[in-house]
């Protein structure tokens, strides 16, 4: 996300390398150039002003310290004015003592609501509550089939009828609720391709009848602007307590995540991160500021390890890193871990300087299939031995993967790099360096 914000954030910022001093002569075009690449990104007009004018205001006579270039000093600079503009702190999403606790989704038809349901019923679930998915979108039978659908993925059940109204189904979710021993229940919404009277009295009287005590609006952050104005709609006519922004896993130019915040006055609370019942985040400022200046996320990349690898496997896999001992079968089983953690180009973001690596969505998910495909297509002896594959033994690899032999060979040769690399990171090198070796930038 974010990566072409992220670049020509990094190119505006160049023009201050080298200086000894920051001053308002070698800031102002610097900076006109960030006020040009947050408009491009379509960030809100009166927000970029009011940015500048802040980061002006802190960037200008101050003395360069000992061993801090001018550029990392306005970096550190706009990096606390994004933090700030993006909300300063986690926003927790509100779960009442009451039971059941009643969460409410808005937003309008293709943002995102209905998987966004499923995807917090599942974050909730992973935190050990117990939720009731309530399919109150009856102008859409899709809708009701997707999260029934969604339900029986996750292990959820699903209140929904095909027979009432959107207002007794919500109603009679919460009773029900409380006779199934669920203590979370996520009503899903109807929306509309637009914004109109009937949707939004609609959305009002569901939340004046079961008073929830979270109300969250999801909207899909790729449409910009509109994204903003939509979210102002909203909050006249229901006061949410919070905002989802979806498909930040696109590409995204950033202007509603970097707009949204300061325009409504509601803070981000999730966003979405790809298709998966699993890939959804919470909202963390200080992060995604980080992410968007390019300096990584390693501690949301930690976490995500943390939930993926089983921790003797790793143990295992280190040791025998140190020793050198580093297979093809562990490192096709090192991959089916990686996918776990989400697409590629996601995992990179989040590895301090790998954005100046080169274009992270070039980085091609589709590549490890085949990866995967010639791997398993050698036999266990040459998976822990590569140094036994001779030319037929090539062929034969080539043929029952359905790839070439220069393809077979291209991962030999990569995989011999990618040892050198492994036991190179053992002994401390940049991790950074290392991947930019890795994919020959």
């Amino acid at each position: 996300m974010f990566e072409s914000l992220t670049e020509r954030l990094d190119g505006a910022l160049r023009k201050l390398r080298g200086q000894h001093r920051i001053s308002e002569e070698n800031t102002a075009e610097a900076l006109d150039e960030v006020r040009r690449v947050l408009l491009d990104a379509d960030v809100n007009f009166g927000v970029v002003t009011s940015f500048i004018e802040n980061v002006r205001k802190k960037a200008v006579g101050q003395d360069v310290v000992t061993n801090v270039a001018p550029g990392q000093l306005i970096i550190k600079i706009i990096y606390d004015e994004l933090v700030q503009l993006l909300g300063s702190e986690k926003a927790e999403i509100t779960i009442s003592s009451d039971i059941p606790s009643v969460i409410m989704v808005a937003g309008l038809q293709g943002s995102g609501k209905t998987t966004f349901s499923g995807k917090l019923a599942n974050y909730l679930k992973s935190k050990g509550k117990f939720p009731l998915l309530v399919a109150a979108d009856t102008y859409r039978p899709a809708a009701i089939d997707q999260l029934i659908m969604l339900g029986e993925q996750i292990g959820v059940p699903v209140f929904s009828s095909r027979t009432m109204t959107a207002l007794e189904i919500a109603k009679k979710a919460i009773p029900h609720a409380k006779e199934h021993a669920r203590d979370v229940v996520i009503i899903d919404t109807a929306g509309r391709l637009a914004i109109d009277e009937v949707m939004m009295k609609e959305v009002a009287d569901i939340k004046s009848a079961v008073k929830p005590h979270e109300i969250l609006f999801v909207v899909d952050s790729m449409i910009g602007q509109d994204a903003v104005n939509t979210a102002k709609a909203f909050h006249e006519r229901l006061d949410y307590d919070g905002i989802v922004l979806t498909k930040l896993d696109g590409d995204t130019r950033g202007g509603a995540a970097l707009s949204i915040r300061t325009v409504v006055g509601k803070p981000i609370k999730f966003v979405g991160v790809g298709e998966k019942m699993d890939a959804l985040e919470q909202f963390h400022p200080d992060r995604m500021a980080s992410r968007i200046l390019g300096m990584g996320d390693i501690v949301s990349l930690v976490e995500k390890a943390q939930q993926t690898f089983d921790q003797k496997q790793a143990e295992k896999l280190q040791d025998k890193l140190v020793k050198a001992q580093f297979t093809l079968q562990d490192f096709y089983e090192q991959l089916q871990q990686i996918k776990k953690m989400g697409p590629l180009s996601q995992v990179m973001s989040m590895i301090p300087g790998a954005a100046k690596l080169g274009n992270l969505n070039d980085v091609d998910d589709k590549e490890l299939k085949y990866v995967e495909a010639i791997i398993l297509s050698m036999t266990h002896e040459e998976r822990n031995n590569p140094g036994i594959i001779n030319g037929s033994r090539r062929k034969r690899i080539a043929n029952g993967s359905g790839t070439s032999i220069q393809e077979v060979n291209k991962l030999l040769t990569q995989f011999t790099e990618m040892q050198k690399m492994m036991r190179n990171f053992s002994k401390g090198k940049s991790f950074a360096k290392m991947m930019g070796q890795r994919f020959g930038r």
